[in-house]
């Protein structure tokens, strides 16, 4: 039984004592009744509300997990084609940044967060080998 449903119980209930509508304790009754009436019906509205967003929250869901499948997907990739990523610290700013081997072959870069001119000197190589120059993937 929803709430709507017990207070139309109630007042049924309450029609049913014949109570005499000119006393006070009956008219403090019927306004009990319609104020429960009332928050019923907000209750079922904002119930309403609640399941749409949790629909909407669903599907949101959803969307992020494709999109973080799709993204972590690409990443393995990358892995994958052996690429490196090194992790720099600025020196000025203290801020730490990821950047790829391409730009660390650069020599030299500005720090996104100050502007500091970043050097840079690859001194081995991003493979697993152990080697400092070699020239296999």
């Amino acid at each position: 039984m929803t709430n709507k449903e017990k207070v139309s119980y109630i007042r049924g209930l309450a029609e049913g004592l014949e109570l005499d509508e000119s006393k006070k304790e009956v008219k403090v009754i019927n306004a009990i009744i319609d104020l429960l009436d009332d928050m019923a019906l907000s209750i079922s509205e904002m119930q309403d509300s609640f399941d749409d967003m949790t629909d909407q929250l669903d599907a949101v869901d959803e969307d992020l997990g494709s999109l973080e499948e799709d993204f972590y997907e690409d990443e393995e990739d990358e892995e994958d084609d052996g690429e490196c990523y090194y992790e720099v610290t600025c020196p000025n700013c203290q801020e730490t940044i990821c950047l790829s081997e391409d730009i660390i072959e650069d020599g030299q870069m500005d720090c996104p967060n100050c502007g500091e001119t970043l050097e840079f000197d690859l001194d081995e190589d991003c493979c697993d080998c152990g080697c400092e120059d070699c020239d296999h993937e």
